[in-house]
């Protein structure tokens, strides 16, 4: 609250000394304007309930929020100018609105990595105890502490009445689920998560509900789907039933040639900005190491049709025999090994910073990748696909990705077909516009890359 009256006072104050410079008989009202604007803008964004714990540090939903909050209060005042017939600045409303949401974003992205990283050293977390069978718990656990920004910490588990505690390996079992309520209180729980589990079904749930209502502890009902949220999730009552409706992910039509269209505007644009940079690292790669600049391998796109990758050569000739030689540190079908003799000393700095990458953009202009997307697999990878792991083909493979964002090689190969998979079910311009800006920082930091 204290950011967004900052950032209200700064916008407020910026607008009115570019609009008017000094305080004049004109300039009056806008100057106390100025002054109100900060607990205007504080009442409109606790309005649209952007002060409310679960919309901070995680999710779009938070900026949204904040973006609705400008646009309806221009909506306002352009309304009641109207209605009231009053003569106002439009130069000091285009500049003090869309300032203060601008500024307000600003200060909550910066307090949100501020979060992340005390999150990620284990402060304010949120205490979970977790109520369910055995391997749900452990898979919960191991969900949390892999990307613990979520700020949620399993401190203990609840099993059915009768259940072996040994099921659960990742935390104590503290009890059944008769005891929730008495394990909130000796744990310290702020958050009870009910998994999916037959045993709790709606009249046990609602009678847990009461039970932690006086200790205003939070219920959270984590359903049975995986990696299914944001906008193909809603709730639709039903004679009295809270209804999960799944809707199907939209893998063509409109939302598909809207992606298509922004790709290769995007691919096209920068291989315009960037053509002096691709020149000199093409000649780089000639100078460093004999060879093509371009190195060209045939992967499988989208419903398995081939195409050919253009990426710059980071290894020597006669790599592909060497590989014969090697031990992959991978543990999936993927080949990858962490100190690869193969690799020049120039393609190590490519790698690091993924500038090996940057002619698939040609790719993505011809229409044979997305900006973002799964990771294009070779042939050979492809071949040893469960069925699960051949829906990643259903989407153009894409120049970054979840796998990018998220640890890029580092990751397991069961890590990295989750996360493909997560994108293929959620699939948005919206997750493709937030992977595109952590794109930049996972770049920055080169790690995983090899």
């Amino acid at each position: 609250m204290a950011a967004d009256l900052l950032a209200a006072c700064l916008a407020a104050t910026a607008a009115f000394c570019c609009r008017f410079g000094d305080v004049t008989a004109y300039a009056l009202p806008y100057l106390l304007l100025s002054a109100v604007l900060p607990a205007v803008w504080v009442c409109a964004v606790a309005l649209n309930r952007a002060y409310e714990p679960r919309m901070i540090g995680i999710g779009s939903e938070e900026f949204q929020r904040i973006v609705r909050c400008g646009v309806g209060l221009t909506a306002a005042l352009a309304v009641g100018s109207y209605l009231t017939k009053a003569d106002v600045a439009r130069g000091y409303v285009v500049l003090a609105l869309p300032l203060v949401t601008l500024l307000t974003l600003g200060f909550r992205y910066a307090l949100r990595r501020s979060l992340h990283r005390r999150r990620a050293g284990g402060a304010c977390m949120r205490r979970v105890l977790a109520v369910g069978h055995g391997p749900s718990i452990d898979e919960l656990v191991r969900l949390f502490r892999l990307e613990r920004h979520h700020g949620l910490d399993v401190v203990a588990a609840c099993l059915p009445d009768g259940a072996s505690p040994s099921g659960v390996t990742q935390v104590p079992v503290a009890g059944h689920f008769s005891d929730v309520p008495l394990v909130v209180d000796q744990v310290q729980a702020d958050t009870v998560a009910v998994l999916a589990c037959p045993e709790m079904d709606g009249v046990a749930l609602r009678r847990l509900a009461w039970r932690l209502e006086a200790t205003h502890t939070e219920l959270v009902v984590a359903p049975a789907l995986m990696d299914v949220a944001g906008p193909r999730t809603t709730i639709r009552p039903a004679a009295g039933l809270p209804l999960l409706h799944v809707e199907h992910p939209q893998l063509a039509g409109a939302r598909q040639l809207v992606k298509n269209v922004f790709d290769r505007l995007v691919a096209a644009s920068l291989l315009v900005l960037l053509s002096p940079l691709l020149a000199g690292l093409a000649i780089a790669v000639r100078a460093t190491s004999p060879g093509r600049a371009l190195f060209r391998q045939t992967r499988v796109g989208r419903d398995g049709r081939l195409f050919t990758i253009l990426k710059f050569r980071t290894m020597r000739r006669g790599s592909e025999r060497q590989k014969l030689t090697l031990v992959s540190d991978g543990d999936g079908p993927l080949f990858k090994v962490r100190h690869d003799p193969r690799v020049t000393p120039l393609g190590v700095y490519l790698r690091r910073y993924s500038l090996d990458e940057l002619p698939q953009l040609i790719n993505v202009l011809l229409g044979h990748m997305s900006l973002v997307g799964p990771r294009p697999p070779l042939p050979e990878e492809v071949a040893r696909y469960g069925d699960d792991v051949r829906r990643r083909l259903l989407v153009r493979p894409g120049l970054t990705g979840l796998w990018q964002v998220k640890g890029r090689s580092d990751l397991s190969w069961e890590e990295s077909v989750r996360l493909d998979l997560r994108y293929v079910e959620n699939w948005s311009l919206t997750l493709d516009l937030q992977i595109l800006w952590k794109t930049w920082s996972a770049v920055a930091r080169g790690q995983g890359a090899y």
